[in-house]
């Protein structure tokens, strides 16, 4: 299974905004493709292209190959009730998410190896899958010696971003908890996703 470890903001510019909301990101100020023809390659988009770019953005911002994606989208749409806010709770749910969320790492690609390489408890114990389903009531903390591992502690005393609402974690602890499933209001990234629908629905 193929997976990209090339520049991650040079994904940004080729999807046209910066999907991790970075201010220094290059495609804020320049929203187009990479390369020499970048700026003359934007022309107008058939409805099957601009599906496929919304698709594109939630992919590359969790970090998910295709199959993963579609299988989430199919698990949202057996949930009922909306199915983009399904999609989306989906996601936010995953442990490598949730742990970029708690301010353990910088980013979801940075959460998903320190849970890779067994730095994350839930309740106590070890977790080394990144898409483990996290439900409310689960606490999700940090193995006794990684808390001295510099990305960590320097997460956990500077968070990159807001923690958001159906998660909690006191200031400076190790330990953090999921207290709500994520919805429509309290989710932090809210991209366009009647075009994933539309995209799967094909």
């Amino acid at each position: 299974m193929g997976k990209y470890l090339g520049p991650k903001h040079k994904l940004c510019r080729r999807l046209g905004s910066c999907i991790w909301g970075s201010a220094k990101c290059p495609s804020n100020k320049r929203p187009f493709a990479p390369g020499q023809h970048g700026q003359n390659m934007r022309r107008k988009m058939s409805v099957y292209g601009v599906q496929l770019l919304e698709k594109q953005k939630i992919r590359t911002h969790y970090g998910l190959m295709e199959r993963q994606m579609r299988k989430t989208f199919k698990e949202a749409q057996r949930m009922g009730g909306v199915t983009g806010t399904n999609l989306l709770a989906l996601l936010e749910s995953r442990l490598d998410c949730i742990c970029f969320r708690l301010g353990y790492a910088p980013t979801i690609a940075g959460a998903r190896q320190l849970v890779n390489h067994g730095h994350i408890l839930i309740d106590g114990e070890k977790v080394d899958i990144p898409s483990f389903r996290v439900k409310p009531g689960m606490t999700i903390g940090i193995r006794e010696r990684s808390k001295k591992v510099p990305v960590i502690a320097e997460g956990v005393e500077h968070p990159p971003m807001a923690i958001p609402e159906y998660l909690d974690r006191p200031s400076k602890s190790f330990e953090g908890r999921m207290t709500a499933t994520p919805n429509s209001e309290t989710l932090p990234f809210k991209p366009e996703t009647a075009g994933v629908i539309g995209f799967y629905s094909r």
